[in-house]
């Protein structure tokens, strides 16, 4: 079942009319390099093309009878082609034509994802450039750290989608690769030679050792690939959950005219699409893991992949389509609060300074234990009640005698911790960048 939310061009590559379509496209391929070969009257290949009709519903009624989805379609095309049709799957095994066809759908998917996911990626650059010095607390542990900057949030997204896209295309690359040895790889109907060429045409390469399929190893890699594109989409997704919690209120994802958030609650403005999002990666690892169960089979092939790959190769491009469609247009339409920011940033009073003060006071001749010690007291105080941590150090003689009031309160400037942000785009992005750009 195609869901309803699917982008109709990755919709399109998975249904069934389109597979058989590469069915025929794989017979044909294959008879072209016969003719040439003078293994097929001459002419057969254009006749056969030009008559051939492909009818997912005839298909479908010869399967229930003869239970054999290539014999089903071998036959069906004989109807519409004629008796050249004769000439077609000469010396060719079914996962011949079948993991030739699929190959090509998947080569097809990849191209498609990766390109959303270039967009995707195009739009976490623009959000990052924008808030590129937009300061905000960092978190560790859920706890507030120190000072980053929003935009430098969202480039480490930038950077990690760059590497997911760098991964599908190596996964593509080894998924190009269609076979046309035979029952058991031996090459005993239709020479390697012919193979080559045949799988040329096509865009692909042959497997250089086969069994009776093309080995899943290349299939589970894709899988994985697809599965990592979809955990750094989570990874922004999550981040923007986080950040749209009412204590937080730092960002929150498009909410659309008319949208409404609860059944019960009209107030409510909940992060259902990053939600969404991190439930789908959930079925991308798990399906990711189903192509791993499918490499080892018996002997020279069984069948227990073919029921699993039915499943797990459109559901995962389907998902994964559909949630880097969605993120970006979470990234495009985020609305991202600074002030709010500021106000979290000082939320705590001047705590997430407390490794510049101690530096400061290691620097001015402390040791690292005492001014640890030192610094670790009056910031726990802070924590409860009171004075804000730069008055209780200023207050504390054994900080004063070392560090002059203007030297301390320097360490509580959150510029110093964003001194070094351009620097870090320019080595990502390769040029300065202007805030805003």
């Amino acid at each position: 079942m195609i869901p309803r939310y699917s982008r109709p061009e990755m919709a399109a590559l998975f249904e069934e009319s389109a597979r058989y379509r590469l069915w025929l496209d794989v017979e044909l391929a294959v008879c072209g390099a016969m003719e040439r070969r003078g293994l097929v009257p001459s002419g057969a290949t254009s006749r056969i093309r030009s008559r051939a009709r492909v009818d997912a519903d005839r298909i479908g009624r010869i399967e229930e009878t003869v239970r054999h989805d290539v014999i089903a379609f071998l036959t069906q095309i004989g109807e519409t082609a004629g008796e050249d049709s004769r000439h077609l799957h000469k010396g060719m095994t079914s996962s011949d034509l079948v993991d030739t066809a699929l190959a090509l759908a998947l080569v097809r998917a990849t191209d498609l994802l990766m390109a959303e996911a270039r967009r995707l990626r195009e739009a976490a650059r623009t959000l990052a450039v924008r808030h590129k010095e937009t300061v905000m607390v960092g978190r560790t542990h859920g706890i507030h750290a120190e000072p980053v900057t929003f935009g430098l949030k969202v480039l480490v997204w930038f950077e990690a989608a760059g590497r997911a896209i760098e991964r599908l295309a190596r996964a593509r690359e080894g998924v190009a690769v269609g076979k046309l040895s035979g029952a058991v790889g031996t090459h005993a109907h239709l020479s390697p030679d012919l193979e080559e060429e045949a799988l040329a045409s096509l865009g692909l390469k042959p497997e250089p050792a086969a069994t009776q399929i093309v080995q899943r190893d290349r299939h589970a890699a894709l899988l994985q690939a697809v599965a990592l594109l979809g955990a750094v989409v989570e990874q922004m997704a999550l981040e923007i959950r986080h950040l749209q919690r009412t204590e937080v209120r730092e960002a929150e994802e498009p909410f659309r005219e008319g949208q409404k958030g609860s059944s019960a609650m009209p107030h409510k403005r909940n992060p259902v699409s990053c939600e969404r999002i991190c439930g789908l990666s959930r079925i991308l690892r798990a399906n990711a893991h189903a192509a791993l169960e499918n490499v080892a089979l018996w002997h020279e092939r069984d069948i227990s992949h073919s029921s699993v790959e039915r499943v797990i190769l459109p559901d995962s491009f389907l998902a994964a389509d559909f949630m880097v469609s969605q993120m970006r247009e979470v990234l495009e339409g985020l609305k991202v609060d600074p002030e709010r920011m500021k106000a979290n940033l000082d939320l705590t009073r001047g705590l997430i300074y407390s490794q510049r003060v101690l530096l400061a006071l290691v620097e001015s001749g402390m040791s690292r234990e005492e001014a640890y010690a030192l610094v670790q007291r009056h910031a726990m105080d802070a924590w409860k009640d009171g004075p804000d941590l730069p008055t209780r150090l200023l207050e504390d003689p054994a900080v004063t005698r070392v560090l002059p009031r203007e030297a301390l309160m320097a360490c509580f400037d959150p510029r110093y911790f964003i001194r070094h942000v351009n620097q870090i785009f320019e080595r990502i992005l390769g040029e300065p960048v202007a805030s805003g750009r």
